[in-house]
C-alpha cells in the first residue's frame, strides 16, 4: 500500500502490529511509545521527511485514550500532575515545532541531540535504582492502605498524595520548568514527552509509577494535539516541504497503539516496579545507543 504524504510503500499490518507491541510495554511505563516508533518509521518503513514528527504526534491522539481511560478507571489518575505537564510541555512544543521546520528538516542533525538526551535521563534512572529511597508513611488513621491515587495536598508549590498507606509530594515549579524543556525537546522530536518525563518523575522525584503513568498519558495525548494542529496551521508557509502528517500511517499506527495501551495498562499492576524501571532504563538507553551509531556511523 503507497502513502503518498509519507512517499513509502508498506504493506499495512506492519505498522499495526509495531504499534501494538511497542505500547503495550510502554504504556506500563506511563508513555505511549512514539519515540520507538519515531526511529521504526524512519529506519525501518523509510519515511523521512519531516511530517514524519506530526504522524507521530498523530499517533499519540489515536492511542492513548485507551490507556489513560483504563488507569482512571482503576483510580491511578493523578489529575494535578496532569495539567501541570500539560502546562509545561505546551508551550515549549510550539516553540520545538518551529526549529524542526525552520532548522532541524535534515534527519541526521537531531539524531545526536535525541541519543543525548535520553541517555542522560537512563543515567539518571539507572542512579536512581542504586540508590535506596524511603517513602514517608502515612499519618496513622490519615488513610487507608489501598492501590488508589487520592490528593492530600494540591497549591502553587507543593501536591502530596496517598498511594497503598504512602505520601508521596512533589515541587510544582519543578516539574512545571522540566515539562517547559521537554515541551521544547518534544516538539523537535516528535513525541509527547512521556518517555522523558516518566523515568524523570520516577528517578528525580521518586515517585512510584503506578500513579504517575495515566497522569503522563492523558497530558502526552492532549499536547499532541496542540502539537499535530500546530503543524497544520505552519503547512502553508511552508510549500517546499512536506510538513502535514500522514493520516494513513497514523491510523494505522493508533489502531496497533489503542489495543497495546489497553492491554498494557490494564497489566501494569502486576508488574513489580523494579521491572518496570528496567524496562524503561533499557528502553531510554538502547534507543539512544541506536542514534549514535546511526550519527557517527551511518
Amino acid at each position: 500500500m503507497y502513502f503518498p504524504t509519507a512517499e513509502i510503500e508498506v504493506f499495512p499490518l506492519v505498522p499495526t502490529a509495531a504499534a501494538f507491541v511497542v505500547s503495550f510495554f510502554a504504556s506500563m511505563g506511563g508513555f505511549s511509545g512514539a519515540f520507538l516508533l519515531l526511529p521504526f518509521q524512519m529506519s525501518v518503513l523509510g519515511y523521512t521527511n519531516v511530517s514524519v514528527s506530526p504522524t507521530n504526534q498523530l499517533y499519540n491522539v489515536f492511542s492513548n485514550p485507551a490507556g489513560f481511560l483504563r488507569y482512571y478507571h482503576e483510580h491511578r489518575m493523578l489529575w494535578p500532575l496532569a495539567w501541570i505537564i500539560l502546562a509545561g510541555t505546551v508551550p515549549g512544543l510550539f516553540a520545538g515545532a518551529l526549529i524542526r521546520i525552520c532548522w532541524l528538516p535534515e534527519v541526521r542533525q537531531f539524531k545526536l541531540f535525541v541519543a543525548l538526551v535520553l541517555l542522560g535521563i537512563g543515567m539518571q534512572l539507572l542512579r536512581d535504582m542504586l540508590k535506596k529511597h524511603h517513602s514517608v508513611p502515612a499519618p496513622k488513621g490519615d488513610v487507608i492502605s489501598r492501590p488508589v491515587v487520592e490528593v492530600t495536598e494540591q497549591n502553587l508549590h507543593t501536591v502530596a498524595y496517598s498511594y497503598d498507606g504512602l505520601i508521596y509530594r512533589f515541587s510544582v515549579p519543578r516539574v512545571l520548568a522540566f515539562c517547559t524543556i521537554v515541551g521544547l525537546i518534544g516538539g523537535i522530536y516528535g513525541i509527547g514527552g512521556g518517555a522523558i518525563i516518566s523515568p524523570f518523575l520516577v528517578s528525580v522525584f521518586h515517585l512510584p509509577i503506578y500513579t504517575i503513568a495515566g497522569a503522563t498519558l492523558i497530558a502526552t495525548s492532549l499536547s499532541s494535539i496542540l502539537g499535530v494542529a500546530f503543524y497544520l496551521l505552519m503547512a502553508p508557509f511552508f510549500p517546499q516541504i512536506s510538513v502535514t502528517p500522514d493520516w494513513g500511517i497514523a491510523i494505522l499506527l493508533g489502531l496497533g497503539g489503542l489495543a497495546g495501551m489497553y492491554l498494557g495498562a490494564r497489566c501494569q499492576k502486576h508488574v513489580p516496579a523494579i521491572l518496570l524501571k528496567i524496562m524503561m532504563l533499557l528502553v531510554l538507553v538502547g534507543t539512544s545507543a541506536f542514534y549514535l551509531v546511526q550519527y557517527f556511523i551511518l
